[in-house]
């Protein structure tokens, strides 16, 4: 297996040089690497590895964190009696730093894309992920494959976003890419009706033929917001060394299609004057600045240490929910897991008008939002002292938001989600 390992990564270093340098060869060059890299997984990992009904598969972020759905399920997994002889298995890229956490003590952390990481995708009864499945798995007949997804959707996804091409990523592409991953679900987690009717138009469902695996569950790795308790936020902002005192804001941009580099993968560029914010509020809050996990960037804020702090690496950000006394976000989901706090939401949109018309488009109107738009850093200071006061966005509209996004955030999710998981 060690064998055909070495061999499918040879095969992918190879198919990415040749990719790099035929670009228009790319659609063939990645066929021939998908119909090796199943070929490879079939005939050495499925074939010597006989499923296991209750051995459950997580991963998050494929195998960036331990974080999300996959893991507000697990933890509750843990304490139903009913899954006490189930086996649990993560799939981590730093296994042995996540093998650390108190709450992985029951679980097998396996490094991902290592051999053993794919024994246990043939052999796993059920996998857990909030993200494609990797090149070359495919799921076999006996196995479950429960999509939790990552968010309930603002900018446009998969099949709504608008045609063409952009600098560097091939639509049609994309959409291949999905409906291999699609294909293979038994359960796509939704979070509400609205979730339901846009995953439906996003993954092409309906084409697919794939529609009935939608489950309207509401959204696991939310139970921990809805159950929040003030003094979850101290201990939080305790934790993050967050002087006492202080407010905190959390900036947490999403990625744009239009900044990749060949090299190393997203890139992004930040367009907040973080000197201008200081200067203004420095003396009240802590900026707790949060990258999307698309985002390869490194980031230094030494110009600015005391007030703003990189947490792109904190491995959950409903620990920076918890710890935020207001959000700043731009084109992210990330607003709509928020609002279960009922803190204030403000957006941060300098590129709305490209963002909008160019790049991806939106679902939802910008009226709708749950807080203020601001295209400078100066009105963005400005919102945040009017949030400080309140009344940003009247209550009724508020009330309509959570009714209409947020209906089924009742603490429950990864209960009703624990239902699938069993045999």
């Amino acid at each position: 297996m060690t064998l055909a390992l070495s061999i499918s990564k040879k095969i992918e270093q190879l198919a990415m040089r040749f990719t790099k340098r035929f670009p228009l060869l790319r659609p063939f060059i990645r066929w021939v690497r998908q119909v090796v890299s199943r070929l490879i997984y079939c005939l050495i990992y499925c074939l010597f590895n006989r499923i296991e009904p209750k051995v459950i598969l997580f991963e998050s972020f494929l195998g960036r964190s331990y974080s999300e759905s996959p893991r507000a399920i697990y933890e509750y997994l843990l304490t139903d009696p009913r899954f006490a002889d189930y086996t649990f298995v993560w799939s981590f890229r730093d296994p042995k730093e996540k093998q650390k956490i108190a709450e992985l003590s029951r679980a097998k952390c396996v490094c991902f894309r290592s051999a053993e990481y794919y024994k246990f995708c043939a052999a796993a009864g059920a996998w857990v992920s909030n993200g494609r499945v990797i090149t070359g798995i495919v799921r076999r007949k006996k196995q479950r494959y429960i999509q939790t997804w990552h968010g309930t959707p603002f900018k446009r996804l998969c099949y709504d976003i608008p045609g063409g091409n952009n600098a560097m990523n091939n639509r049609k592409e994309l959409r291949k890419k999905y409906d291999n991953d699609t294909k293979q679900y038994t359960a796509l987690l939704s979070y509400s009706p609205f979730t339901t009717e846009k995953f439906r138009s996003a993954f092409a469902l309906d084409k697919l033929g794939m529609r009935h695996v939608l489950k309207e569950t509401g959204a696991p790795r939310n139970d921990c917001l809805v159950r929040a308790k003030s003094s979850d936020t101290e201990r939080r902002k305790a934790r993050l060394g967050i002087p006492i005192g202080k407010k905190v804001i959390l900036y947490a941009p999403t990625w744009r299609d239009n900044q990749h580099d060949a090299r190393i993968g997203y890139t992004y560029r930040n367009e907040l004057d973080f000197a201008a914010l200081r200067a203004v509020l420095g003396d009240e809050y802590v900026v707790l600045f949060r990258a999307h996990y698309h985002v390869a960037s490194r980031f230094d804020f030494a110009a600015h240490a005391g007030f703003v702090i990189d947490a792109s690496g904190e491995d959950d950000i409903a620990e920076l929910y918890l710890a935020a006394d207001l959000l700043i976000t731009d084109y992210s989901s990330v607003f709509f897991d928020y609002m279960i706090l009922d803190r204030p939401i403000l957006f941060y949109m300098y590129d709305l008008e490209e963002y909008r018309d160019e790049l991806r488009g939106f679902y939802i109107t910008l009226d709708e939002l749950p807080g203020g738009i601001s295209t400078t850093t100066e009105q963005l200071i400005a919102d945040i002292r009017r949030a400080e006061k309140g009344g940003v966005v009247p209550a009724e509209k508020l009330a309509a938001f959570r009714e209409r996004f947020l209906c089924l955030e009742d603490g429950k999710a990864s209960r009703r989600a624990a239902e699938l998981l069993l045999i």
